[in-house]
C-alpha cells in the first residue's frame, strides 16, 4: 500500500503544479484552490507511504514523478517545445528512479 500511496502522492504532485500554473500568480480562484487540495493531498500521502519507504526512495519517486509529470503536462498540454535535451533530461529522471527503486 506505501507504494500506491508513493504513486497517487506523486500524480498530485503534478496536479498542483499545474493548477498552480493556471493560477496566473494565485488570482484565479479555482486552479488555486485545486492546487491547495492538491499540495494537502500530496504531502498527507507522502508522509503515509514514509511510514514504511526509506526517506530517500520515498521522496526521489514523488519528485520524480512531479518533475516528469509536469514536464510532460506541460509539452502535451500547455504547448510547451519539446526538445532532444528535454526529453533526454526527463529519461534520466525516469532512469535514476527506477535505479533507486530497484536498489
Amino acid at each position: 500500500m506505501p507504494w500506491v500511496f508513493l504513486i497517487i502522492a506523486g500524480f498530485l504532485e503534478v496536479i498542483w503544479a499545474v493548477a498552480m500554473k493556471a493560477s496566473q500568480g494565485f488570482t484565479r480562484c479555482t486552479p488555486t484552490l485545486i492546487m491547495i487540495g492538491a499540495i494537502i493531498g500530496s504531502f498527507g500521502l507522502l508522509a503515509l507511504a514514509m511510514r514504511s519507504l526509506p526517506l530517500g526512495t520515498a521522496y526521489m519517486i514523488w519528485t520524480g514523478i512531479g518533475a516528469v509529470g509536469a514536464f510532460m503536462a506541460g509539452v502535451w498540454f500547455l504547448g510547451e517545445t519539446l526538445t532532444i535535451q528535454r526529453a533526454i533530461a526527463a529519461i534520466l529522471i525516469v532512469s535514476g528512479m527506477v535505479t533507486m527503486k530497484l536498489s
